[in-house]
């Protein structure tokens, strides 16, 4: 009996957290989803920004040279030194009272050299055929690398008109293959980023970021009171130095010493032991040190309420948003950006990444190890072609050379020859 009540007990918790998880999800609002599958162009626009310039690069639809699922496409540059701007339009959303979720996917396939993935949400109304780096926005968010130095992963936060970019060092990942970057803003203001899954820095937009002043601040007008004892360590005051310690010689007579035989104390005098460090000695006497039963630890300045700092209890509450975008610079194109996710639910966007990983993971990575495989092939193939040209050059310099070094010997014995039958010639004139 007792089992079969425990088991009942099981199956009502299980009952009852499957219910309460129907009810978060059926709670959870996606604002917007983009898988890039057929129709993307539909949804977004692509930027003249830059174009009569010449400036403006393409995106091309395509999974990449190498992916774990080659149906499952996304965006991806495609062209070198070029700029590369691009929108879409979404339901109009307000995170106030709620939670944001930004997500999505890019892979760096080329070496990046210096240039931007990340990817914009942007507020009010947007001229999508004029959208560019001038173009306001909200959020930016997403990776930056440039040359071995910079590997940021860029947080920026839009507050009344100015922008304010997270004080930590946030990094992103620099290797080839397929990243999911999140970023989620709670109502308390706190906030979470995560790669792949795993929270990478969290804390808050009050500490984070440079836009309010600090709650709190050290009193500079304070100073350590004067009866203030910070020794944690004083000499016992009980201490008494023992009886005769002073009296204990620092060196005495060598005891193993003897007197050579060779000594003669009319001569030499009388004989005295060389002088050793006395074991016995201790040094000049110290109290012994013990603990301060008056120390009330090192010092500090006081914080104080900071006189300038005035709430706003809508600091994480941005403008209502209507697009998400992207718009980065690039030395070298073949970044793919995929799986774009806008929502209000944490778990709902962590369930994404786990099952578009955990589907493509392996056979991405085994893909491209194939790919790395052709490459260097290819580059090993160019290498020796390159060498093989590069000797037959100089064997052909090296015969051109002999032949040269030839006619020029044969000229000179001709010259030579001819001035040996004039000087005949004068000599029998």
């Amino acid at each position: 009996m007792a089992e079969a009540a425990r088991f009942l007990k099981l199956q009502l918790l299980i009952l009852f957290l499957c219910f309460t998880s129907l009810i978060g999800l059926a709670r959870a609002e996606v604002i917007f989803e983009e898988r890039f599958e057929d129709g993307w162009e539909q949804r977004w626009v692509k930027s003249d920004w830059k174009r009569t310039e010449g400036k403006a690069g393409s995106f091309k639809h395509t999974a990449g040279k190498y992916s774990g699922d080659p149906d499952d496409k996304g965006i991806q540059t495609s062209t070198d030194a070029k700029h590369f701007a691009i929108s879409a339009k979404i339901p109009e959303f307000s995170n106030k009272n709620r939670t944001l979720v930004l997500q999505y996917s890019i892979k760096f396939e080329q070496d990046i050299e210096c240039g931007g993935g990340y990817i914009k949400l942007l507020s009010g109304y947007v001229n999508q055929k004029k959208f560019g780096a001038d173009t306001p926005y909200s959020i930016m968010f997403g990776p930056d690398l440039c040359g071995t130095q910079t590997k940021k992963l860029h947080l920026i936060y839009s507050y009344q008109g100015q922008n304010y970019p997270v004080k930590k060092d946030l990094q992103c990942e620099t290797d080839k293959l397929t990243h999911f970057y999140t970023f989620i803003l709670r109502p308390d203001a706190s906030y979470s980023v995560l790669v792949d899954n795993r929270e990478r820095e969290s804390g808050s937009l009050y500490t984070d970021w440079d836009i309010l002043p600090p709650r709190r601040i050290k009193d500079v007008n304070a100073k350590k009171p004067k009866d203030w004892d910070d020794r944690e360590y004083i000499d016992d005051p009980n201490g008494v130095k023992p009886e005769g310690y002073d009296s204990i010689p620092a060196e005495i007579p060598d005891p193993k010493a003897k007197q050579p035989d060779s000594w003669d104390e009319d001569e030499d005098g009388i004989w005295k032991a060389p002088k050793v460090p006395n074991p016995a000695y201790k040094g000049p006497w110290k109290r012994k040190k013990i603990k301060n039963p008056n120390c009330k630890g090192k010092w500090k300045t006081p914080w104080i309420d900071n006189p300038e700092f005035e709430d706003d209890p809508d600091l994480y509450v941005l403008k209502p948003l209507k697009y998400v975008g992207i718009e980065v610079w690039q030395v070298k194109a073949g970044s793919v950006f995929d799986n774009i996710l806008i929502c209000d639910d944490p778990l709902y966007a962590r369930e994404v990444v786990e099952d578009i990983m955990y589907r493509n993971k392996e056979a991405e990575k085994e893909a491209f190890d194939e790919a790395e495989k052709v490459r260097k092939a290819q580059e090993e193939e160019e290498a020796r072609r390159a060498r093989e040209e590069g000797e037959r050059r100089r064997r052909e310099r090296g015969h051109d050379r002999r032949y040269r070094d030839r006619e020029h010997y044969r000229e000179k014995y001709k010259r030579r020859s001819r001035h040996d039958y004039l000087d005949d010639y004068h000599d029998e004139l």
